[in-house]
């Protein structure tokens, strides 16, 4: 059985999955709406993976006995002046994910949830990935700067990712 202070932090995570989601989709539109359509694909595909990540945390709370509460969606912003702007932001929603994730590895650790914190051991490996692509993005589009060759051979190549569920954790099944 899950404490209702973890099950509280849970569902705020939850909200806060779903909000990443929504701001992924948010900023893959605004690209495709300028005709950056690789850009969208990979913000798209970072879309797909929040929602994978909510999803791994309703089922996680479900398994433990606990109560899932959707919370509605903040706002979130609608336009970005550049891929690097854009990608700069997204590194600093995923450095206060990586927070927000160790703050539950913590709570996990005073409640002395075991469980908790070992499922929790995914989402501390998949945030160091996360910011490391982040990072490796700005570099390449800081060294572009505003050449349109460069942007148009690295818009290409984000347009080749392909979505692959984050994990099978976001599976009912």
């Amino acid at each position: 059985m899950i404490t209702k202070k973890m099950n509280d932090a849970l569902n705020a995570q939850i909200n806060w999955e779903f909000w990443s989601g929504y701001l992924y989709l948010s900023v893959a539109q605004h690209f495709e709406s300028v005709g950056l359509k690789g850009i969208a694909n990979w913000f798209s595909i970072q879309y797909k993976e929040e929602l994978d990540h909510a999803l791994i945390f309703i089922n996680y709370v479900n398994a433990r006995g606990g109560r899932v509460t959707l919370a509605p969606i903040a706002e979130v912003p609608q336009s970005w002046e550049s891929p690097l702007d854009a990608y700069k932001f997204t590194l600093e929603h995923e450095q206060k994910v990586t927070a927000l994730i160790n703050n539950l590895y913590q709570l996990a650790e005073d409640e002395k949830d075991f469980a908790t914190r070992q499922m929790l051991n995914w989402f501390v490996a998949e945030q160091v990935e996360e910011e490391d692509t982040a990072r490796e993005l700005i570099d390449k589009f800081t060294l572009i700067g505003n050449d349109g060759m460069g942007i148009y051979q690295l818009d290409s190549e984000l347009g080749s990712r392909t979505y692959t569920q984050a994990s099978p954790l976001a599976n009912k099944d």
